[in-house]
């Protein structure tokens, strides 16, 4: 364990080293003098931040806009199923029971989604909570739950046998089992379905799941 931390050590280390090195060649490469990077890095908090914006934003790029939904067209779990009702749309027992449990929106809110998938996060065999984890890590949110109805009734041309995922806290049903909504079309049918996994419970490379974007 101590060689192990030892070397990342040393390799965090390196990558700072190299970091600066060629910020300090960037810096003079722009005429700018030993005093006015002195001056620059002495109070290092805004360059940080502004450093740490650059970054979110370099990575929320590789995230296109998949989908702009609104929350709020519906102000209750029972508008949402009503809909449902109207528009000829399934809903799964457990996907009924997680929705009567959620909050929604009382004003409306625009979101933008992205449809990621667990090797576009270089991820391998991952659990829900890993996923998420590294979604956040580079910059994306997880959805409010309300996001699975909306979805929903906004993806009425989905592909067939498309199966999207929510990534939201998951609800636990009367059984004490995990759940995440899921957006499916299965043979001709539109479904809000309910999907159950344990904390365990691996993913593989290309399930894919719907984060938001946040807007800057």
């Amino acid at each position: 364990m101590a060689a192990k931390n030892v070397s990342a050590v040393v390799s965090g280390a390196g990558f700072a080293a190299a970091f600066w090195v060629a910020l300090d060649k960037a810096c003079r490469q722009r005429g700018v003098e030993d005093e006015g990077i002195y001056n620059a890095l002495k109070d290092g908090s805004p360059l940080v931040e502004r450093f740490a914006d650059f970054i979110s934003e370099s990575a929320l790029r590789v995230f296109a806009i998949w989908k702009t939904i609104k929350l709020g067209l519906h102000k209750s779990p029972e508008a949402y199923e009503n809909t449902f009702e109207a528009a000829s749309f399934r809903i799964s027992d457990y996907a009924r029971k997680i929705l009567k449990k959620i909050s929604v929106s009382q004003t409306e809110v625009e979101l933008d989604l992205v449809k990621v998938t667990p090797a576009g996060l270089d991820l391998k065999n991952p659990t829900y909570q890993r996923i998420c984890d590294r979604a956040i890590e580079l910059g994306l949110e997880k959805c409010p739950r309300e996001v699975g109805p909306a979805l929903r009734l906004a993806y009425q041309n989905q592909p067939y046998r498309e199966w999207l995922w929510v990534a939201m806290e998951p609800e636990a049903g009367s059984d004490g089992v995990l759940r995440v909504f899921g957006v499916v079309r299965d043979d001709d049918e539109l479904w809000l379905h309910a999907l159950w996994f344990s904390p365990r419970s691996t993913w593989r490379g290309d399930d894919r799941f719907v984060f938001v974007r946040p807007r800057k």
